[in-house]
């Protein structure tokens, strides 16, 4: 393998792994929010950011993925 192939490789797992880890994350606390909200109906604004939260980790593995390929060059 190339260097190039090293990097796009490096970038790639950069944004999937973060990517599945956020969807695990809001999977959990999705289900915790509903069921809060289902008992009391004005968690609804706490239980959304809580679910927009773990979103900021595929933010940090895009940064991250343009640190990578920015070795490139």
């Amino acid at each position: 393998m190339t260097e190039a192939g090293l990097i796009a490789i490096g970038a790639g797992l950069a944004i999937g792994l973060t990517a599945i880890a956020a969807g695990i994350a809001e999977k959990e606390i999705g289900a915790a929010a509903v069921g809060a909200m289902a008992e009391k109906s004005e968690t609804f604004g706490k239980g959304l950011i809580l679910t927009v939260i773990p979103e900021t980790l595929v933010i940090f593995g895009f940064v991250m993925a343009f640190l990578i390929i920015g070795l490139a060059e």
